[in-house]
């Protein structure tokens, strides 16, 4: 196959099993990711497969573009971007680069060559939002002057990056608002919710409840998430279109930490913390256009979607341990 589909951020949690899908399909892809966030073992299985191409550059590099192999990408799925608050928070400069600067010239990459362009961007574009549920009209409540900012402003500025090549160039481009995702591939050192709350519990060590656990989440399982980001590149309607990528079943974090424990089998004891700054009290996605330009809803709840975390969080933690465990984790 002569074309090829660019996944940057294939190094990271969504990039990693987008990556595995394509290849899957029987795409050439080619993955890029400088590994600031994202781990080469993620893409460990496909390295010697003879339709991927691993790319260890940053996307903010205009010599990117000048790579030989680019000339023939007619898809790009633009992922590259720290998610979680603990590694944007470290390298705000950077994530801001990336969605800006490295949006920029995805979209130039994908105007030279007629390509699609497929721009993740965030719930986290609603702020702290003042209108529940939130759907792709609602312009959002977001601090600009607040350690979050990096990320929330930085994703709504690729997103005017997105409109400006639709727009005046034509180029078919499509923005997904991403909410809540989790599986056993997210890093258990990542800092989200479900990664924290599993790895602490299957270690019988506190699990960390942040404010009082009242605000809300929604939570989508990985392979929901990557089946609508699929439908979103194949399907000409969602040519420039936001569309809300998430489910729409919503807990409360204490909810979800009281799931955790007892899918668990756990003794942690629950323990409260100070909410951090900005922090969206609730959360939770209109997907009414997924569903009448896509025909996407996720499929897998939170209850499924949990057992198969634990089940891999479980045995890759005995693999790493050498198979120990308290006996109140068993």
């Amino acid at each position: 196959m002569e074309n090829k589909i660019l996944v940057t951020g294939a190094a990271g949690f969504l990039g990693s099993h987008l990556t595995a899908k394509l290849l899957e399909q029987g795409q050439e892809v080619i993955g890029l990711d400088n590994l600031s966030s994202g781990r080469k073992s993620n893409l460990e299985p496909y390295l010697k497969n003879p339709r991927f191409t691993f790319v260890e550059r940053d996307v903010c590099e205009r010599e990117v573009l000048a790579l030989p192999y680019m000339d023939k990408v007619k898809a790009i799925f633009h992922l590259a971007s720290p998610a979680s608050p603990k590694f944007y928070q470290a390298q705000p400069l950077e994530t801001i680069a990336v969605n800006t600067l490295g949006t920029y010239h995805m979209l130039e990459l994908a105007r030279r060559n007629g390509a699609k362009l497929l721009y993740t961007s965030t719930s986290e574009a609603y702020g702290d939002p003042e209108i529940h549920p939130q759907e792709e009209e609602y312009r959002g409540n977001v601090n600009t002057w607040g350690p979050r900012a990096c990320y929330d402003e930085s994703k709504r500025l690729g997103e005017v990056y997105c409109y400006e090549y639709a727009h005046r160039y034509g180029v078919r481009v499509k923005v997904a608002r991403i909410f809540n995702t989790y599986s056993a591939g997210l890093r258990n050192d990542d800092g989200r919710v479900i990664s924290n709350f599993v790895t602490q519990a299957l270690r019988g060590e506190p699990i960390t409840v942040y404010g009082d656990g009242s605000q809300t989440r929604s939570f989508c399982y990985v392979d929901d998430n990557i089946r609508g980001l699929l439908l979103m590149m194949e399907r000409d309607e969602a040519n420039g279109q936001i569309i809300n990528i998430g489910n729409t079943k919503e807990y409360s974090i204490l909810r979800v930490a009281e799931l955790v424990k007892q899918l668990t089998g756990s003794d942690s004891r629950i323990t409260f913390h100070p909410l951090p700054c900005d922090d969206p009290k609730v959360r939770r996605p209109v997907i009414q256009k997924a569903k009448r330009l896509l025909g996407w809803e996720p499929q897998i709840d939170l209850w499924e979607g949990l057992q198969r975390t634990i089940a891999a969080y479980r045995q890759q933690m005995e693999e790493q341990e050498g198979g120990y465990y308290s006996a109140t984790n068993m």
